[in-house]
Parts: C-alpha cells; sequence; structure tokens
C-alpha cells in the first residue's frame, strides 16, 4: 500500500493530452529549455498543456511553445489538471484587485490591468488608459486568446477600445503575427487624454517608448510633490513630465526644469503642461552632458530626480557592467547638483540590477562627491504593479528617496 498522500505518478502513455514534463520542480512560472523535459507528440506552439514534474506527477498547467526562448510559462500550480476556465477566473480577479480592493478609480482612470506573472497570466500586460487598453503581448499563446478575452476585458474595466503591441524580435521567435490585431489597433484612438491625482496627460501610443506612459510610478510622482514647496526642482530623464508635473501643480515648486534627450518626449511633455497650464522649463539635451555642465556653472537645486532609462540590457558580464557604470556617473553627476540639505530621487528600472546593487551604485556616487546620503524611503511600483511571491524576480522598479548631507 502507498502511504504517499499525494496523486501516483502517471506513465505517459496514460496522459491526457497536450502535456509536457520537466527536468526538476519548480515553482517559477518561466520554465527554459535547459529546465523542459519530454512533451507529447501533439503538443503544438501555442497549446495549453497539463504540466508533469520529472516523477511524472501533475503539479499545474501552463502555456508551451517550443521555439520561443520561454517555451513554457506554468501559470498555475497544482496537482490537479486544470481546463481553460483558469483564465477566466485570472482575468476576473486581475481586474477586481485594481478596481475593487485598491479601488483605483477614485484617482486615476490610467493603471496596470494584467501585470503578466504578477497575475497569473503570463506573457500578457494591459495598462488602462481611460477608454482604451494597451496590451503587451509576449506570448504566442496569449496572442490566440487574447481576441477572445477583449470583448471581458472591456466589460469588466469600462473600456471601450484595445491597441495591442507586439515586440518584433521577440513576436519573431514566439511566431506571432501582429497583423492579426490590425483591426483592432485600427478601430482605437491614437492619443488619449487620462488622469492621474487631478493631474492630466495626453498619453500618444505612436509616439510614446512602451505604453507611452508608466503608470508604475503614480505614487512616487505624488510623493515627490511632498517635498516641493517653493523649491527650485530639476527633474532628469523627465519623458513626459509626470515628476515635473507633480512637483509644480501639487507640490507647489517655485521652478521646475525638466531634461530629455528624446524630443518627441519633449515635445509631449510641453503638451501636457498646456493641459494643466504649468510653466516649466523644458530642455531638450543629454542628461549626463547637461547635468555636467550645470556643475561647471555651479547650479544647485533644492530636489532633484533622476529616472534614466534602463541601462542594464543583458546578463553579458561586459554590457551589464557598462550600464551599472552609467548608474554611477549619473548619480554621481545628479547628487553634485543638490543643495546641502536637499532631497535627492533616484530610480532604476532595470530588472538586471539588483536593489541592493543600485543602493550600493547611489552610496558610491555620493561618497566620492564627499557627501553622505541619509535615505528616508525606499519605494518601488504602484500596487498595480503585483510581484507573485513564486517570481520575485519580477521586482524591477527601484526608488530611493534621499536627504543630500
Amino acid at each position: 500500500m502507498n502511504d504517499d498522500s499525494s496523486p501516483a505518478p502517471i506513465p505517459p502513455a496514460d496522459r491526457p493530452q497536450p502535456w509536457v514534463q520537466l527536468k526538476f520542480f519548480t515553482f517559477q512560472p518561466a520554465i527554459f529549455p535547459r529546465m523542459l523535459g519530454p512533451a507529447s507528440s501533439g503538443a503544438q506552439p501555442g497549446d495549453w498543456v497539463t504540466v508533469y514534474d520529472k516523477a511524472g506527477k501533475v503539479c499545474g498547467n501552463g502555456l508551451y511553445n517550443p521555439r520561443a526562448k520561454i517555451p513554457l510559462r506554468v501559470v498555475r500550480h497544482g496537482t490537479e489538471s486544470q481546463g481553460e476556465t483558469y483564465w477566466e477566473q485570472a482575468i476576473r480577479r486581475a481586474v477586481a484587485l485594481r478596481r475593487d480592493l485598491l479601488k483605483l478609480d477614485a484617482t486615476t482612470d490610467a493603471y496596470r490591468l494584467i501585470n503578466s506573472d504578477g497575475d497569473g497570466i503570463s506573457g500578457l500586460t494591459v495598462d488602462r488608459y481611460g477608454d482604451t487598453l494597451l496590451c503587451e503581448v509576449m506570448s504566442l499563446g496569449i496572442a490566440h486568446r487574447l481576441p477572445g478575452w477583449l470583448p471581458l476585458l472591456h466589460e469588466l474595466a469600462g473600456t471601450r477600445h484595445a491597441r495591442v503591441q507586439v515586440d518584433h524580435d521577440l513576436g519573431s521567435l514566439e511566431g506571432i503575427k501582429p497583423s492579426v490585431f490590425n483591426e483592432t489597433n485600427a478601430a482605437a484612438p491614437a492619443k488619449v487624454k487620462i488622469r492621474e491625482h487631478g493631474i492630466r496627460y495626453e498619453v500618444d501610443f505612436a509616439e510614446g517608448h512602451k505604453t507611452g506612459f508608466f503608470c508604475d510610478q503614480r505614487e512616487n510622482r505624488r510623493l515627490l510633490s511632498e517635498f516641493t514647496a517653493d523649491a527650485r526642482v530639476l527633474d532628469l530623464c523627465c519623458y513626459t513630465a509626470g515628476f515635473s508635473l507633480n512637483a509644480k501643480i501639487t507640490g507647489q515648486a517655485s521652478e521646475v526644469t525638466a531634461v530629455d534627450l528624446d524630443e518627441a518626449a519633449i515635445a509631449q511633455a510641453k503638451r501636457n503642461a498646456n493641459l494643466n497650464q504649468a510653466r516649466i522649463r523644458f530642455v531638450h539635451a543629454d542628461a549626463f552632458a547637461y547635468a555636467r555642465q550645470m556643475q561647471t556653472n555651479g547650479e544647485q537645486f533644492d530636489v532633484v530626480v533622476c529616472d534614466p532609462p534602463k541601462f542594464i540590457l543583458t546578463r553579458e558580464p561586459a554590457g551589464a557592467a557598462e550600464g551599472r557604470r552609467k548608474y554611477e556617473d549619473l548619480n554621481t553627476l545628479a547628487i553634485s547638483l543638490v543643495k546641502l540639505g536637499g532631497v535627492f530621487v533616484t530610480c532604476s528600472c532595470s530588472g538586471l540590477l539588483s536593489a541592493e546593487y543600485f543602493e550600493q551604485a547611489v552610496t558610491k556616487a555620493a561618497h566620492r562627491l564627499d557627501r553622505r546620503l541619509q535615505f528616508f524611503e525606499r519605494t518601488g511600483p504602484g500596487a498595480d504593479h503585483p510581484v507573485y511571491s513564486n517570481a520575485p524576480d519580477q521586482r524591477y522598479l527601484k526608488v530611493l528617496w534621499a536627504r543630500v548631507v
């Protein structure tokens, strides 16, 4: 008699198809090729599959695509296989978190509605912008199913339009044909206006980076306004002026200078300032070069915000080291422009940079200048960017708040 209360192993010939097997058990949702064992002969790219552990016992379900960099995305773990009714449950749970538990509609109509692995829907992010959903698809299995999910998403979110984005290189690897979404995208607006904590923004889906607006910084933008009353503020890498507008409008800063190298971003930032009748000084320049010039000029600011784009794009040692150097160099320049006793806010959106190393890099930057940082807060993305306990590496945005002493 078998005293083990767990289900007995199921021989491959007796398993309902399609299925895949792991070489070793993990709770991680992303299963890379080296972790993947055999698959049933009928398993096709994009299939919903039952997942078996190395002993032949059911351990969950996921989406399979043997040609992808992540050939298996496990979205649920359990000792019994579940059908595709899982997806509706996961979508309803994701929307309820934002609208019912977090009650985000009270303060904004722009937020992350589905956060990929953080909502058990690996390979899909959905941002809500007013009455439009912006969907980023990273999985062939998701691409097959998304058209059928959109009516439910619109019903739950109160939206009418959807735009679907597929990264060209990733789409080629996955076998996704972006053209299947042409009709959906053609019916959606190219630009929308949104509100966030009383401030209005225009989101340009065609010209903007990624989704056109970064919802993850929402609460950090609001928090900044608590430190900018009558202050002289510098916003390095301002993008479309989210931090700048909060500093000026809500925070009542006396002067705000916003700097970005992206000409389209600066143009959008100016439109956002006009929407809110806010006077901000915009500078189209490289943040490194501008900060060096201000350093030479002896300029000092009461508050400096540094929110650069992702500097670390690869795990390859040389590339990663170069990215880390950029963080150290830019933070050194930025800290040099903060008055003693002033506030320094610095961000990293590089998922390949740990929170510990980021803080070390920022600390090293301050010590180069014979200054010290008095850290008083450490934050990340808003609550609409949740992280599952089995995928902690999905934490990417790191924000340090310090007084320069």
